[in-house]
């Protein structure tokens, strides 16, 4: 690792933990007890998350949703598309954090994370994670995690609201946020599209190569440890 590195900027899926407890695990979850949603529909993230799913319909599809069930659908028709839509993201973390909290669920995360995490740390290095998953729902995956709450380890959390992860741009308001030189910042991830909008920025880049991944970038790890 090179020694002007401040901050580690990482992924979620398919970098800190398996792609496939995201599609086999987190997703049919939600489906299942997507219904638990009506039971809520008075708390308020919950109703500004339906009047957005509304809002993105009649913009994105002209379709003129009012019911409840109509908003459910859409959200089904999401998760199958995996779409990356900051209501969608929302309504998951709330419908994860009972799975998380009555032990229904644990956050799965690679065996070197811990380890490299504190390695890092006593260096003085700073870790934040960048993910498409609301911020409460990576909250919950770390501090809910097979190894113990690593919630500790992170120093900020970013989601969709920053912005897309194939923007440049997006990278850019991290950095501003951060107060950091764009080249302190080292970013990880299993996605080029995400590895080049953050090189574009300036950021330091490596993807990981998680379960027998193949490399098409520069500069790569296995794992954390090989960073």
């Amino acid at each position: 690792m090179e020694k002007h590195i401040k901050y580690i900027l990482t992924d979620i899926e398919g970098t800190t933990s398996s792609v496939q407890f995201v599609y086999k695990v987190l997703f049919p979850y939600f489906l299942d007890n997507l219904n638990d949603l009506t039971k809520l529909a008075q708390i308020n993230e919950v109703k500004q998350a339906f009047t957005d799913v509304r809002e993105i319909a009649s913009q994105q599809d002209n379709v003129n949703i009012t019911t409840t069930e109509e908003v459910l659908d859409y959200l089904r028709k999401w998760v199958k598309e995996d779409r990356k839509l900051t209501p969608l993201k929302v309504l998951q973390g709330i419908i994860w954090k009972n799975a998380y909290e009555s032990g229904s669920i644990k956050g799965h995360v690679y065996d070197d994370v811990p380890t490299a995490m504190n390695h890092w740390r006593t260096k003085g290095i700073r870790i934040g994670v960048f993910s498409s998953g609301s911020i409460a729902a990576q909250k919950l995956l770390f501090k809910y995690s097979e190894f113990g709450d690593l919630s500790g380890h992170f120093s900020n959390h970013f989601d969709t609201t920053s912005g897309s992860k194939k923007e440049v741009r997006t990278y850019e308001n991290i950095i501003e946020f951060l107060a950091l030189d764009a080249n302190q910042i080292l970013f990880l991830s299993d996605s080029i599209e995400e590895l080049e909008a953050a090189q574009q920025a300036g950021m330091q880049t490596t993807q990981l190569l998680r379960e027998n991944a193949k490399s098409n970038w520069p500069n790569f790890a296995k794992n954390f440890l090989e960073i």
